[in-house]
């Protein structure tokens, strides 16, 4: 009776989830030319601000603040020709744009002016210390805020979403190859011809630690999808678990410490996400304990195995000097090379602007304030992005992030309920990529670089775009009840009279 009982529970949520998926799929907006040119922007962007050296640079900056605006054109080009102006009710749009008003706050004429008896000329009196560059962050996030929008909202179907994850993986893993041959032949060279001073790059990124974090989120939709069962084809699966693993070698070879900590908990997040999905079946089907624990096993395994094949393949290709620095830096003298002095210069910071910060951008100006050495180092990153976000917006810029954060992996975890095994294997894998480079910001400032602060957008668009993503269920449908019939001897009209049960689910935003 208990069987019975629950087969029947689920014959009735899953039509109650694909009566959803269908009402989505069928208030779909039509796809328009201008449409299209918007996802091409958007995946071109991703492409080329990252080959651009993470789009750092001025001229870089200008051309991607350029496709922000090509993407707003195109947006009122398809709100003229379908008649309505689409946008997406995701709230993770809430923060960046209060961000961007706080930013706006912090330009206001109310600061005082600090060493104004000492200048021939009338100093700002603003409440960041660096207006020009805060004009600069406003900007930034403002153009950043635009490609997050144009992807929640115009990411609207199955295809699409395929679309994105496949170049997402496709481009991560010829960047992971173009970068470890640079590394063999170029000599410290990006591109083989432009040589550095006082810089460690790696692929096309000036910053090694930069690389390691991009890498950190191109491999985790791969990975996801590859220990995902059901979500491709068993002979694809083998090709996303090879791109995931030439990645996560790539990334080893950075010699990047914060790089490796993050893979870890990348690992172990997945991990997680994968027992509790298990659990949660297990108390919903009744199955053994057993049965319910195998695929965690098989997984946590492959997992492992993934791991080890990574720090292999590190030492293989890349030799002993690939692990030197995990080892070489445990005895010294300072092992966060620096680090600790900035946090504490940046803590002092925090407690003299407690609520606004010093202005967006503006971390390099205060830093020589309080920096106890003289000037002995020229520093215009925290190395600590959650201690930089306090000094440079405060207490109401961290709570913006904060409801950030909590929002994405709230709606993330919802996006995981989905009956469509594609679209659960790529929020979890999303949000993994998320994850880790949440952890890597701990050590290091990976989110100041516009190509890397983009894919992490993009991630999160993925992980918590609303329902019209996913594919009805058709065949497992049928199969399923094959199955129930076959094994418990369901009458033949309770899979129509739950059908015919009114939409109670809520996919969308």
């Amino acid at each position: 009776m208990n069987r019975s009982a629950t087969a029947q529970a689920l014959a009735s949520e899953g039509a109650t989830i694909e009566a959803a998926t269908r009402t989505e799929q069928v208030a779909e907006l039509p796809q328009t030319i201008a449409s299209r040119f918007i996802i091409l922007i958007v995946c071109m962007a991703m492409v080329l601000s990252t080959l651009a050296y993470g789009t750092v640079h001025t001229w870089s900056l200008a051309f991607f603040q350029a496709g922000a605006a090509a993407i707003v054109f195109f947006w009122a080009v398809d709100a003229w020709r379908t008649g309505l102006l689409r946008f997406s009710r995701n709230v993770l749009q809430l923060p960046l744009l209060g961000l961007i008003a706080l930013g706006l706050a912090q330009l206001l004429p109310l600061g005082s002016a600090f060493g104004a008896e000492a200048l021939s000329v009338e100093p700002s009196r603003t409440l960041s210390l660096d207006p020009f560059w805060t004009r600069i962050a406003i900007v930034q996030i403002a153009s950043l805020a635009i490609y997050f929008a144009a992807t929640l909202a115009f990411i609207d179907s199955p295809r699409r979403l395929r679309l994105m994850v496949r170049t997402i993986t496709i481009f991560g893993f010829l960047l992971a190859l173009f970068s470890m041959m640079q590394a063999f032949t170029s000599q410290g060279k990006l591109f083989w011809f432009a040589e550095l001073k006082q810089a460690v790059p790696f692929g096309p990124f000036i910053n090694r630690h930069h690389f390691a974090g991009y890498m950190e989120l191109a491999l985790a939709l791969p990975l996801a999808i590859a220990l995902a069962g059901g979500a491709v084809e068993a002979d694809r699966r083998l090709l996303y678990g090879f791109a995931a693993g030439l990645m996560g070698i790539a990334l080893i070879m950075t010699n990047s410490r914060g790089g490796l900590v993050s893979l870890v908990a990348e690992i172990i997040f997945l991990i997680s996400l994968t027992e509790f999905r298990a659990r949660k079946a297990e108390e919903l089907t009744a199955a053994d304990a057993a049965s319910g624990w195998r695929p965690v096993l098989v997984r946590l395994g492959v997992s492992f195995a993934l791991l080890f094949a990574i720090v292999f393949g590190s030492l293989l290709y890349g030799g002993e000097e690939s692990l030197s620095r995990f080892i070489g830096t445990v005895n010294s003298q300072d092992p966060t090379t620096g680090r600790a002095h900035f946090w504490s210069v940046t803590l002092d910071i925090i407690r003299d602007r407690p609520l606004l910060g010093v202005g967006l951008g503006a971390y390099s100006v205060a830093y020589t304030r309080y920096d106890t050495r003289g000037g002995q180092f020229r520093v215009e990153q925290a190395h600590n992005d959650y201690l930089q976000t306090l000094s440079d917006a405060g207490v109401i810029g961290a709570a913006l992030g904060l409801l950030f954060i909590v929002a994405l992996f709230r709606l993330g975890f919802l996006r995981r309920q989905s009956r469509d095994p594609f679209r659960r294997a790529v929020a979890t894998g999303a949000m993994t990529g998320c994850f880790a480079v949440l952890v890597h910001s701990f050590f290091d400032f990976t989110l100041h670089t516009t190509a890397n602060a983009l894919l992490f957008l993009l991630l999160a668009a993925l992980a918590t775009v609303n329902g019209r993503v996913e594919e009805a269920p058709r065949r497992r449908r049928r199969r399923r009840r094959r199955s129930s019939q076959t094994s418990e001897r369901l009458p033949a009209d309770d899979g129509t009279k739950a059908e015919q049960q009114p939409n109670t689910a809520t996919a969308g935003i």
